[in-house]
This record gives C-alpha cells, structure tokens and sequence, in this order.
C-alpha cells in the first residue's frame, strides 16, 4: 500500500513515517507539508497538486489550516483518506459530507484503539449512571497543542452524549463567582504542559460515589498504529465515511 503522508514534517507525521517504514506491506511515497524538502526518504511538496508519485491512500494528520488543500487533492484524485486532523471547522466538515460519496474517508478526533474501546465502555455505563451522576471530562496535553478541549475529549463527549434518553450540553468555559453546576451540562477541562502525549479522564460524581474511567497515552506511536491500521482498512472499503467504530465492529 502506497501512502502519501499529509503533515509529514510534523510530531505526528515523524511517528507516523516511522511506523510505516517497520510494517510490512506499507511505504510513504510522498508527503505534504509547508516545507518542501526533497533530501528524505521520500518527497516532500508544500501543494498536494504538485505530487507526481502514485498513492493507494492519504494519511492526513496536518494543521487544520491545510486541510482545505489537502481533502480537495484526494478527492479529485480518487484517493482514501483517513483524517486524524484535529479542530477542522463547518467547512471542513461539509468537505467532507460532500467528499464522501466520491471517495472512502476515514475520519476520527483520536487513532488510538484504546481510546475508542473506552468510549464504547462509557456508552455502555453512561445510561445506567445518567440519573443522579454528574459527568466531568478532563484532559491534559503537551504545551505545543494548539486546539482546547482536545478533539478527543468532545469524541468522548459526544459518545456518552449517544447514549443517554436526555442530551446534555457541554460546559468549557466555567469561571467567575456564578458557575454552579447545571444538570443538563458535562463539564470539559483542558491543561496544557509539558511533553505529554494525551490523557483523558472521565469521572461520573454520584451521591457520596465517584467512578473513574482514564486512558493514557505514552507515546504518539499508538495513534500512528491506529491510523496505519485504518488505512489498510479503508482500502477495501466503498465510499463513504467511516470511523473506529466501524473499524472495531469489523
């Protein structure tokens, strides 16, 4: 399988290009960033519409900003894409309503496999904590992160979100001297420092009980392993867009 790697200069992208160089059946023809640099293993061009090499999918874990060039290229050219791009707005969003029925598009706020297991873990519990639980989200990411709350942390917000007969809204801005707790919120916080990778916590608060449920990342490397296997995957997939839920059930 041919990929070309959107955001390849970056964190991600480095994890990314060398988990695909240790799997079998995997190589990154091309990759997509703001720098062009041809002294690699393989080319870099700063316009996906420059890219000359033949590709079987795109792995895009770019800068929101450049999304709008990169959707465009794979779409045009017929191209699977998995989007673990984060903080992409309506537009981006309707790109990819419209994309869909044209190309298999893979889209998830998290790649990791272990995240996506604890939603579904949370789905299960949410609807029978719903009544007399309150529901805090809390994450914590590395200070270069630019995007607060975390994709994550409104993918898992929007999971429990899924399971419960009455819908509740999402909180990220207490502060002041008025903030008592609605009951119809889930209140998400977000910390930024240092080196970490990802964690995230959700905590059901009860009537003197508290329930607990966290993942932590240690390393990038489980997201590249998850996006890796969402691209073999999409491969063989129709159009349409899918996500880990659709991974996992397969």
């Amino acid at each position: 399988m041919r990929v070309i790697l959107s955001g390849a200069k970056g964190a991600m992208g480095k994890v990314l290009a060398d988990v695909i160089e240790d799997s079998e059946n995997l190589e990154t023809v091309a990759g997509i960033d703001l720098e062009d640099d041809f002294s690699g293993d393989f080319p870099i061009y700063r316009n996906p519409d420059d890219i000359r090499e033949e590709a079987d999918v795109i792995i895009d874990f770019s800068h929101f900003s450049a999304f709008p060039k990169v959707f465009p290229y794979a779409k045009k050219s017929g191209i699977p894409i998995v989007v673990a791009t984060t903080g992409l707005g309506e537009d981006a969003e309707q790109m990819i309503e419209e994309g869909k029925e044209v190309i298999p598009v893979f889209k998830s706020a998290n790649m990791s496999l272990g995240v996506n297991v604890l939603i579904q873990a949370l789905q299960a519990v949410a609807g029978a904590l719903e009544n007399g639980y309150d529901i805090e989200i809390y994450e914590r990411h590395h200070n270069k992160k630019k995007d607060a709350p975390s994709g994550t942390a409104f993918l898992i917000a929007d999971g429990i979100n899924e399971a419960l007969s009455k819908k509740k809204v999402y909180n990220t801005t207490r502060s002041g001297n008025n903030c008592q707790r609605k009951p119809d919120e889930i209140g998400i916080t977000a910390s930024r420092g240092g080196t970490i990778p990802g964690e995230h916590t959700v905590l059901f608060a009860g009537d003197d009980e508290l329930i607990e449920f966290k993942h932590t990342a240690l390393s990038k490397k489980i997201f590249a392993n998850g996006a890796v296997k969402a691209a073999q995957w999409l491969g063989g997939q129709k159009p349409g867009l899918y996500d880990m839920t659709d991974l996992l059930n397969s």
